[in-house]
């Protein structure tokens, strides 16, 4: 009985119709022409915003945000990184990174995307952060960030933003070099606000170039990719995975789809004729987890809800801790509620979160309204 009230509170994830990072996997699959893919496979659980790169002749290396479970613990809302040394036939088991010298005021670093010097085998990682964590989610104090390192685990902080957006937050960015300039690009909005694009002759200072315009079918979230000397491309999410390309970085020469459905894709150009694209899959439920959950039940309700959230507990404890998470992982509210009393999400803004209780391993959506 308990658990079919449980049920009837808590929404699913098909009738909310929206997903946390750690719903889903990335997948990894191959192609012959960089539009038409196949052999579609896991390439890692609970994970999001995958950014890979050619490294060192045959070998490859691809950073993302890694949400396995426990939370909290080493692999939750971490950049971590992974390695194949056969053209990506095979891969290392994800390593977290390391940011030396990052400010201990500073927001987790999100959203990575990676880049090798010229010449050169160093690396440059590029994310979001901010100098201070934001009140009630994501704002314009949310900039690009970056860090290099030698070896794609250990790095270290580089002062200063690369790019900040007067009003409006950073996320999602995307680096090349490509003809003599390093390109910036990141969602400037909603799909049809397009994309910003800047530009830099040394990768640490960019210079704002005109936005790139969208429409609402083709959210520019996801990677650039070299095809030649006259094609820079960048691969975005949609209804399917697209492309687009242009020869200047400036104009572009229209959307041309993939077979993908999936979101925020990565591609490498191994040669000619071989192409992987990394993205975003369908949620799943094999995500592994480390710590079990706890034989206690809970009774959440309303949820949706205006303000308050009461919560009623099978076990006799009178105290609980709970832990409130938004979209982006982030911790947005904590403290510790007792039995058959309530939550007010009054400092929230409207939208999904995920509520943590006491030493459970699993996560109760909620909707504040």
């Amino acid at each position: 009985m308990f658990k079919n009230l449980i049920l009837l509170f808590i929404l699913t994830a098909s009738q909310l119709q929206a997903q946390f990072p750690w719903e889903n996997p990335l997948v990894i699959a191959s192609s012959s022409d960089g539009i038409t893919f196949n052999n579609s496979t896991v390439f890692q659980d609970s994970s999001g915003v995958p950014s890979a790169i050619s490294w060192k002749g045959d070998t490859l290396i691809c950073v993302f945000q890694w949400f396995r479970l426990p939370n909290p613990s080493s692999s939750w809302d971490k950049v971590a990184v992974k390695f194949s040394y056969d053209n990506g036939i095979s891969w290392t088991e994800p390593t977290p990174i390391v940011i030396n010298g990052l400010p201990t005021q500073y927001q987790r670093p999100f959203d990575p995307t990676l880049v090798k010097f010229l010449n050169s085998d160093s690396l440059r990682l590029y994310y979001s952060s901010s100098d201070g964590m934001p009140m009630g989610g994501l704002d314009s104090t949310v900039n690009t960030y970056s860090a290099v390192s030698a070896d794609g685990i250990n790095y270290t902080f580089e002062p200063n933003p690369r790019v900040d957006v007067l009003n409006l937050k950073v996320i999602d960015p995307a680096v090349i070099y490509f003809n003599n300039s390093w390109h910036y690009t990141s969602p400037y909005g909603a799909p049809q606000d397009g994309a910003n694009h800047y530009v830099s002759p040394d990768g640490l200072n960019f210079s704002a170039a005109p936005v790139i315009p969208s429409d609402n079918a083709h959210n520019w979230t996801g990677n650039l990719m070299v095809e030649n000397n006259t094609e820079l491309r960048f691969y975005g999410s949609g209804t399917m995975i697209w492309y687009n390309s242009t020869a200047n970085g400036g104009t572009w020469n229209g959307y041309i789809n993939t077979n993908i459905q999936g979101g925020d894709p990565t591609v490498v150009k191994l040669s000619d004729s071989s192409y992987i694209m990394i993205y975003v899959g369908a949620p799943n439920f094999t995500a592994l987890q480390t710590q079990a959950a706890t034989n206690t039940e809970y009774l959440i309700y309303p949820n949706p809800t205006a303000n308050l959230i009461y919560i009623q507990s099978s076990s006799p404890q009178e105290l609980t801790v709970y832990r409130i998470f938004n979209k982006s992982g982030q911790l947005v509210l904590s403290g510790k509620v007792q039995n058959k009393s309530f939550i007010s999400l009054s400092g929230l803004e409207s939208g999904l979160y995920l509520l943590q209780l006491g030493d459970e391993a699993k996560t109760h959506k909620i909707i504040k309204q």
